[in-house]
């Protein structure tokens, strides 16, 4: 057995599968659970600023930026929901 094919059986051992996914990259899912804990923080922020705004703890400039935040985020979940809907009736529509 030659050097290059030694090498060759070495770098085909290390290669990947072309059907499964990088380890470092979480994919879809990955990002989804991202956005999906992203948008979870935006309104527990909110509602932690809200409460404390009620004792009076909060500044009620802060308060307004939270609630601005999730409002924004809020409807940034709707809009993608419609989308979503939308495409996948989209595929129904599809002839087979």
């Amino acid at each position: 057995m030659d050097i290059k094919s030694t090498f060759a059986a070495q770098n085909y051992a290390k290669a990947r599968p072309a059907t499964e996914p990088e380890p470092s990259q979480g994919g879809a899912s990955g990002l989804a659970g991202q956005i999906a804990t992203d948008f979870t923080a935006t309104l527990r922020n909110a509602e932690a600023t809200a409460e404390a705004a009620l004792v009076g703890k909060a500044d009620p400039h802060a308060l307004v930026e939270a609630l601005a935040q999730s409002q924004l985020a809020v409807e940034t979940a709707v809009t993608v929901r419609d989308k979503v809907v939308e495409a996948y009736q989209e595929i129904l529509r599809m002839p087979v």
